[in-house]
């Protein structure tokens, strides 16, 4: 018996599921139907396959509790055999319910339950079974007789075992079960028949020896079907996405011989099938669905998927899962505030629902909010989110929700959604909620807020449009108010430093290492200036400079400020060390400037003389920031004079500069710590920029 190349290639590769037990083989050739011990079955053949509206019973009847399948095999011969559904049903006796009972029933309710079943009398059942398969169904019904000595409500007296319903290689078929008349919600099961890969099959199903087989080859994005055929025969190719009650066809061509054929991107979803066979009336099919656990069309599945939502009025909305194959994923609702890009789960309990693709499903929600969006979870991966419109709900809102829970004896707590989680009410941590704690309570309970949900706990949403805007009231009135007092101080610390400031001159003299670093000078010297300091800075003389060059501007401006009784401050840098550290010789004498544009080098030609030769003291203070260079880091020549590092050393600093008796310790230790407080963030821009540049 010939046996295709290609069948190993499949089951290790198309994920073809493997099976473990070898399939029982079935002699005869007609259906059989038979009971466990006790029972009596008889079958009758075909029958209309019709459900009737469920009865519910008056007395006790037999009912099929569970249903189970199993694949088989029935043969005429050892090697002609097709796959066949065996349904096995476990039977109970059920008694009626008292709600289902009529009046007449009511009334012999209390003798049905307090006296046994008659001994003389069996309890019998019309057993429907029905069969569904691709492009074909069958009905049949079994008539089952229970003796009366085995009747015992609610209990299970014993088993159905049908053979069976043939089935197509490779398909998938449902099985249902119900009673005539229904008395309750019919069982159903799915059952997958294996295909002709399966050993046993390619041994024993002579429709296996024939079959057209294809292989698939992925090169990069393209996935080609290779078609494995001989040169004259004539076979269908039918692709179609296998969906729930549902199957899309996407290919279906009559073809002959071998053939290559790429499938598109969009085609390609978990649920795409592949059916080949002879183009000869009642061939059996080849099928399979290579792609269930394929990365590449899983991503595909997803990015073909939508999540639409539809909104009536204001308290009906709806949304449904567009989607080419089922999801194994779960709907989430979620609140997404007004001022954050991220949707937070609402809390408990509200449930989580599972994904019916292209279905409609309700929001269940008293009252719509365009905060409250869906999201798609698959795998605790976020797949998709969607909002309602702007257009129906209008914008999202400055709302805050509540959760509404009751414990023991009726007593009611609240917590508020933030994004740390549920922050309890009344609460003295330090959240937005717990600011608001009170009058979010008091707008609960003068019914200011809107109710979304009420089941085991209330979902409240809570405006805090008014609140905002009170807010900013305040911080603008303590803005005012803090503003007014800076003011006063100042005046008033204006005139207790006018007799030792004003007038007093400071040449400032630093290394421009990078833009950062010229605008925390720019907002010292500034700052120096608020103590009626004369400070000068190449930063505010640009014009000047360029006019006299950096040379010339500097000896005019040191020349003024000795003469004044002013200083030289130089606030060293990195860049300001290298540059005295080029300058100086082995030996510590300073070498002959060259020409240059910064008025830093140009300096030096001046102030290295002056600390070599001892005429420092009492003209040059040091000066550095700690946090970009330490103080051990300036040259030794230079700790001859006073050397200071900000902000720690701010007081010593201004005492410097400004004279010792030009104000009482408390004052300059207040304008000490203003000063720190006002260069701090040009000092963090400039590490910023600093540490950026570096690398």
């Amino acid at each position: 018996m010939p046996v295709p190349r290609l069948l190993l290639f499949f089951s290790l590769v198309l994920g073809s599921r493997p099976w473990v037990f070898s399939l029982e083989k079935l002699a005869e050739s007609h259906d059989d139907a038979r009971c466990s011990q006790g029972l009596s079955c008889h079958l009758w053949d075909d029958v209309l396959c019709l459900l009737e509206r469920i009865e519910p019973p008056q007395d006790l009847v037999l009912v099929p509790t569970k249903l189970q399948t199993e694949v088989v095999l029935r043969c005429r011969e050892e090697t002609n055999c097709v796959p066949c559904v065996r349904v096995t049903l476990h039977l109970t006796v059920q008694e009626p319910r008292k709600e289902d009972l009529d009046e007449d029933g009511l009334q012999e309710d209390a003798e049905l339950t307090s006296r046994p079943w008659p001994r003389n009398e069996s309890l019998q059942a019309e057993i429907i079974l029905s069969f569904q398969a691709y492009l074909s169904d069958r009905c049949v019904l079994v008539k089952v007789e229970v003796p009366a000595a085995m009747v015992q409500p609610g209990q299970n007296v014993g088993s159905l075992v049908f053979d069976c319903f043939k089935g197509p290689v490779g398909g998938e078929v449902r099985i249902w079960s119900y009673t005539q008349p229904p008395y309750q919600k019919e069982l159903n099961h799915t059952q997958q028949l294996p295909d002709c890969i399966r050993p046993e099959l390619q041994d024993s199903v002579r429709s296996c020896w024939v079959l057209p087989w294809f292989n698939i080859s992925a090169e990069g994005d393209a996935i080609q079907l290779v078609l494995d055929v001989s040169t004259k025969q004539n076979y269908v190719l039918y692709l179609y996405w296998n969906q729930t009650r549902n199957f899309s066809t996407r290919f279906h061509e009559v073809l002959t011989g071998p053939q290559n054929i790429t499938l598109n991107q969009t085609d390609l979803v978990p649920c795409l099938c592949i059916q080949m066979w002879p183009n000869v009336q009642d061939a059996i099919r080849n099928s399979h669905c290579p792609f269930w656990e394929d990365p590449r069309a899983h991503r595909n599945l997803w990015n073909q998927s939508k999540l639409k939502l539809r909104v009536w009025g204001t308290t009906g909305l709806s949304w449904t899962v567009e989607a080419p194959c089922p999801l194994s994923a779960e709907t989430v609702l979620c609140w997404k505030p007004m001022d954050s890009e991220l949707c937070h789960p609402l809390p408990l309990p509200l449930p989580r629902e599972n994904v019916t693709v292209n279905k409609s499903q309700d929001l269940p929600l008293l009252t719509l909010h365009p905060n409250v969006c869906v999201q798609v979870w698959s795998r605790e991966k976020l797949q998709i989110q969607e909002c309602p419109p702007e257009d129906i709900l209008g914008p999202r809102r400055d709302d805050m929700l509540m959760l509404e829970t009751w414990g023991p004896q009726d007593s009611h707590s609240f917590c508020a959604m933030e994004t740390s989680g549920c922050t309890t009410l009344p609460s003295t941590t330090h959240t937005r909620a717990a600011f608001l704690g009170k009058q979010l309570l008091q707008d609960l309970q003068s019914g200011q807020c809107v109710q979304l949900w009420n089941d085991t706990g209330i979902l409240w949403a809570c405006s805090l449009q008014k609140y905002t805007h009170e807010r900013w009231v305040l911080l603008w009135l303590a803005f005012l108010v803090l503003a007014a007092c800076i003011l006063l101080l100042l005046l008033l610390n204006r005139g207790g430093m006018k007799g030792a400031a004003r007038g007093r001159r400071a040449l400032l003299l630093y290394s421009p290492d990078h833009a950062g670093f010229e605008r925390l000078v720019g907002t010292l010297a500034t700052a120096l200036r608020q103590l009626q300091l004369s400070v000068a800075v190449d930063l505010w003389h640009r014009r000047e400079l360029s006019a006299l060059g950096p040379l010339a501007w500097f000896h005019a401006q040191r020349r003024q400020a000795l003469q004044e009784g002013g200083m030289v401050i130089l606030l060293f840098s990195p860049g300001a060390v290298a540059l005295c550290q080029e300058w100086l010789q082995e030996v510590g004498v300073p070498q002959r400037p060259a020409p240059t544009a910064d008025t830093f080098a140009a300096s030096l030609s001046c102030v290295l003389p002056d600390f070599v030769e001892g005429r420092a003291a009492g003209c040059y203070v040091v000066a550095c920031f700690e946090e970009l260079l330490p103080p051990q880091g300036i040259p030794d020549l230079f700790h001859a004079v006073p050397v200071f590092s900000l902000p720690s050393q701010m007081p010593a600093f201004l005492r410097a500069l400004l004279g010792s008796g030009a104000h009482r310790q408390d004052t300059l230790k207040a304008h000490a710590t203003r000063l720190g407080q006002y260069l701090q963030p040009a000092l963090e821009e400039c590490l910023q920029l600093g540490s950026s540049s570096s690398l």
